[in-house]
């Protein structure tokens, strides 16, 4: 579904991804690990349109979508959910959804897939008509996601979802995220958490200063002498 081939990206002199290449197939999850600074984000951002490439490829579904625009990104069924919580916080929980919704204009879907995210999160529904800012971390987190799924996205990428979460948060967003996946969403995840990142994920990938160092199925990683010493405490 997602090829990335050879990506190189930077931020004025400051090189942030070098020849970095990943491939996600269609009902896959595929975590993207590294530490702080290691292009994590970059990567995603540059799948998204977010941060032009400078080198290399993207492609979705065999189409070559590298430095598209984002609107087209999205329209294509790619659709990013950023690190932080980045909601509209003067508005409603609930026009914050329909805000995912931006690019449809099927208003009977529009309404189905806006009970699907209150089936999936049903302390979204009971806050509906709260402003965004008034909400946990947590509930904020929810948000995120169920604005990304009102695009009906067919590739999701999720960066970070767990950060600031306590650990029930994150198990609760993290059964919430397997639970769309079984369902048949295919999920691009960017996360710190390596252990919880390979529990979920079938494939990832290592990113270690803009390079993809390491890679295999989320068990032979488990395995990895350096990935068990780097990031899954020994």
């Amino acid at each position: 579904m997602l090829s990335v081939t050879g990506l190189h990206a930077g931020y004025g002199p400051i090189r942030a991804l070098d020849e970095v290449s990943l491939n996600v197939e269609a009902g896959q999850i595929v975590c993207l690990l590294g530490a702080n600074g290691a292009g994590k984000t970059t990567t995603l951002n540059c799948i998204s349109g977010l941060v032009a490439a400078t080198r290399g490829s993207v492609r979705f579904d065999g189409v070559d979508i590298t430095n598209a625009r984002i609107e087209d990104v999205v329209a294509r069924g790619i659709v990013q959910v950023p690190e932080g919580r980045e909601i509209f916080p003067t508005m409603t929980v609930e026009d914050n959804l329909k805000l995912g919704a931006w690019l449809q204009n099927d208003n009977q879907k529009i309404a189905s897939n806006l009970a699907r995210v209150y089936d999936l999160f049903p302390r979204l529904q009971e806050r509906a008509k709260q402003l965004a800012g008034t909400l946990s971390g947590g509930e904020q987190q929810m948000l995120m996601i169920g604005r990304a799924l009102m695009a009906q996205p067919r590739l999701l990428m999720l960066d970070e979802p767990s950060l600031g979460l306590s650990p029930i948060l994150i198990e609760q967003v993290f059964a919430t995220i397997k639970r769309i996946h079984a369902e048949g969403l295919t999920i691009l995840l960017v996360e710190q958490n390596a252990s919880v990142a390979l529990d979920t994920s079938s494939y990832g990938y290592i990113l270690e200063n803009g390079e993809i160092t390491h890679h295999g199925t989320s068990a032979e990683l488990k395995q990895s002498p350096h990935v068990r010493e780097a990031y899954l405490g020994g």
